[in-house]
């Protein structure tokens, strides 16, 4: 298969989701992603499994997700052999990315400025959890600690006074990933125009304040918080959550004015309510909030939610069902875009994925196969960089790791 990113080389060098899911994103588009594990593997392998999630799948299926269509190799970076490896790697590749703390890039002569003075046109991806300087820059962390509550966004997606609401393993990772491959696909092009690579650089808690960015402006212009505010004290009625006579909920987003108020009303079939004087005016609507809020829990309370679609629809109110999981997945519309593709293992047959977030009408994009097995190409890849039987078998004894 080809892709937009044919012929482009990738060495990896990191673990867990946000780097390893960017470098996914770069093979689906026809890059060649060398995945350099520790020999007992990135943790992911072992950890995305969940006890209580009992599931008749021989492979680990969030690994597959996040390293479909590389090639891989298990090294034990402490040895100086193993780092070499590495090195050779690097001297050949056009991107190395990685999230490694600074101190262990150091510990290994990993750092940008090791690699770069041998291959000038190298784009290198430096990923952390909180950036790569500060008190902070070699501090662990995960989306849930650097990207979600530290951020700020915890705090404002939490409702007032109650526990603090955490996020689904992976949410901040698979937010940072396509921006992540939007800082090296615009490397990669400033590399076509001068000829030379470059760094980048980027953090799970600069990404927690993007995601965030319409709240943070408000608090740098104001200088103080947003306000949180319960659904019963939306600012706006027509932005809000409400719940149908079957205990569904939906969302509804028609930000306030005269048009968007009329659809709404003769959607619910009240038009009496258009005219009335406490809601004929946005001013109006703004002071009476509360009651328009009550009057639509009591009149969305009196039918299913099947019931509203057609009104809804007709009357083209902006809204969306608040979904199950395994309803999302049987959307016509998930279907229809090929949001789910299938990939051909070679020992367990055929699966299900995720397929590549976006879609490009001229070139083929979508994942190439499965992910690699723990040291899978170890000795393939070690064969192409020049090293003998000898020196593979004498690497073996500390250094690498074997596949199957």
């Amino acid at each position: 298969m080809n892709g937009p990113l044919s012929g482009i080389k990738v060495v990896e060098v990191a673990n867990f989701l946000a780097v390893p899911s960017c470098a996914a994103l770069m093979a689906d588009m026809g890059a060649e992603v060398i995945k350099v594990e520790p020999r007992q593997g990135d943790p992911f392998r072992w950890l995305a499994r969940r006890e209580e999630f009992q599931v008749d799948f021989p492979i680990n299926y969030a690994f597959e997700l996040d390293n479909r269509g590389k090639r891989g190799i298990a090294l034990d970076l402490n040895k100086p052999e193993a780092v070499e490896v590495v090195c050779k790697l690097v001297d050949r590749a056009d991107v190395f990315v990685t999230n490694l703390v600074p101190r262990r890039l150091e510990r290994f002569r990993l750092r940008y400025e090791d690699l770069s003075p041998e291959n000038l046109r190298l784009i290198y991806l430096a990923f952390s959890g909180y950036g790569p300087r500060g008190p902070d820059r070699d501090r662990l962390g995960f989306d849930h600690t650097a990207f979600w509550a530290r951020s700020g966004v915890m705090h404002m997606i939490s409702e007032v006074n109650d526990e603090p609401l955490d996020i689904q393993d992976g949410m901040g990772d698979h937010t940072t990933s396509p921006l992540l491959l939007a800082g090296v696909l615009a490397a990669l092009l400033e590399r076509h125009r001068t000829g030379k690579g470059q760094l980048v650089t980027a953090s799970l808690l600069n990404m927690g304040l993007w995601v965030l960015g319409t709240d943070v402006q408000e608090a740098l212009a104001a200088g103080r918080p947003p306000h949180r505010r319960r659904r019963a004290e939306a600012r706006d009625a027509m932005v809000n959550t409400y719940k149908t006579g079957d205990g569904k909920w939906f969302l509804m987003v028609m930000p306030d004015n005269d048009v968007n108020w009329t659809r709404l009303c003769k959607a619910i079939d009240r038009a009496d309510m258009i005219s009335d004087p406490r809601f004929d005016t946005v001013e109006g609507r703004k002071e009476n909030v509360a009651q328009i809020i009550t009057l639509l829990d009591q009149i969305f309370g009196c039918k299913p939610l099947d019931d509203w679609t057609p009104s809804l629809d007709a009357n083209e109110v902006i809204y969306a069902p608040m979904r199950g999981l395994m309803e999302a997945l049987e959307d016509p519309q998930v279907e229809a875009n090929d949001m789910l593709c299938t990939v051909e293992h070679p020992n367990h047959g055929p699966y299900k994925i995720l397929n590549t977030p976006f879609r490009l009408e001229g070139s083929e994009v979508g994942p190439r196969g499965p992910a690699p097995e723990l040291g899978q190409h170890t000795e393939e890849v070690l064969l192409e960089l020049g090293y003998s039987w000898d020196d593979i078998n004498r690497l073996q004894d500390g250094s690498v790791t074997l596949g199957p």
